[in-house]
């Protein structure tokens, strides 16, 4: 592919941002080992939404599932915000504690809390914390109004639009304002307005907070939005430099 380099060696990363170095994934073992990802070398810097693409059983979601701890890698580094979280082995043992601060989850379904409505789907994690209820409830209100959705503050999901309930998910995923956001197919189900004022919410958070977002996507509408794009293909990613269409 025109303009693809191969990222054999990882730069430095930023404060804040993602690094990957060398990730390995192997599922079984002898003459069944399947090798998932050979050696994913990627960087997110601080502020910054890169968009992650890949053919069905290229590894993106193996990468993603490493990434966000939900399964271990073989060997390599990962770093989270300056926190070395795995190194050929977890750094922590409480995993659960490192997803509920450390990252936020954006998914294709927003998954809200049906019994819940949308300020308490919000303060859920930071209450989780020992935030207390009225300081998680505040921080949820804040987001939401960063969002243009405080007015369904007291909404229950079922009430609300598809594109309100992707805003709602996108607050619930800065509320412990995580330095990491893995997104996947975050617009699959939306129509080209709504996929690009997510992305436009996505990109705007990230500088706000500083934060570090990571896309998985099919979508062609928004793949015009990366400034940086990385390919995953055959276990390995390659870095190319996207159109940053401007939103």
């Amino acid at each position: 592919m025109t303009g693809l380099k191969n990222m054999s060696h990882a730069s430095t990363a930023a404060p804040n941002g993602i690094r990957i170095e060398g990730l390995r994934k192997v599922y079984g073992q002898g003459d069944t080992a399947v090798e998932a990802l050979k050696n994913v070398n990627m960087v997110v810097g601080p502020g910054e939404v890169v968009g992650l693409v890949g053919p069905s059983g290229s590894g993106k979601s193996t990468l993603l599932k490493c990434l966000g701890a939900i399964i271990e890698p073989t060997s390599g580094r990962m770093t989270l915000g300056n926190e070395l979280i795995y190194d050929n082995g977890w750094t922590t043992s409480d995993l659960r504690a490192l997803r509920r601060d450390r990252i936020g989850f954006v998914f294709q379904a927003p998954y809200l809390i049906p019994f819940l409505d949308v300020t308490d789907n919000v303060a859920l994690l930071p209450m989780l914390a020992g935030v207390p209820n009225a300081q998680a409830r505040a921080r949820a209100l804040e987001l939401l109004s960063a969002l243009d959705v405080a007015h369904r503050a007291k909404a229950e999901p079922s009430q609300l639009s598809g594109g309100e309930q992707q805003r709602v998910s996108i607050a619930r995923a800065l509320a412990n304002r995580p330095p990491v956001i893995l997104a996947d197919e975050p617009t699959a189900p939306l129509d080209s307005e709504r996929a690009l004022a997510v992305m436009r919410i996505l990109n705007q958070m990230a500088r706000q907070a500083q934060t570090a977002i990571i896309v998985v996507t099919h979508d062609e509408k928004i793949i015009p939005t990366f400034k940086r794009i990385y390919h995953i293909r055959d276990g390995h990613t390659f870095e190319e430099a996207g159109e940053g269409l401007s939103l």
